[in-house]
This record gives C-alpha cells, structure tokens and sequence, in this order.
C-alpha cells in the first residue's frame, strides 16, 4: 500500500513537471511574439520619420 502510494505521488509530480514545463513554454513563446511585434513597430516607426 505504501508503495503505490509512493509511485502515485512520484508520476503526479512528473505530470506537474511536464505541465510546468508546457507552461514555460508558452510563456516564452508569448514572450516571443510581444517582443517582435515592438520591434515590428519600431521599425515602421523610423520608416515613417
């Protein structure tokens, strides 16, 4: 009994660290975006001048 009990809390927490990491990685895609996106601006804004 003890042991299933170990293993469950064992493959919770490598479903927790994939889910983490699933996260991180869209935020860094996010992160990404929001950055070309300035950069996209500030190019069109020197056109612009």
């Amino acid at each position: 009994m003890k042991e299933r009990k170990r293993e469950i809390k064992k493959e919770r927490k490598k479903e927790r660290k994939k889910e983490r990491e699933k996260e991180r990685k869209i935020k860094e895609r996010m992160k990404e975006r929001t950055e070309e996106r300035q950069r996209e601006r500030i190019k069109r804004r020197k056109r612009q001048e």
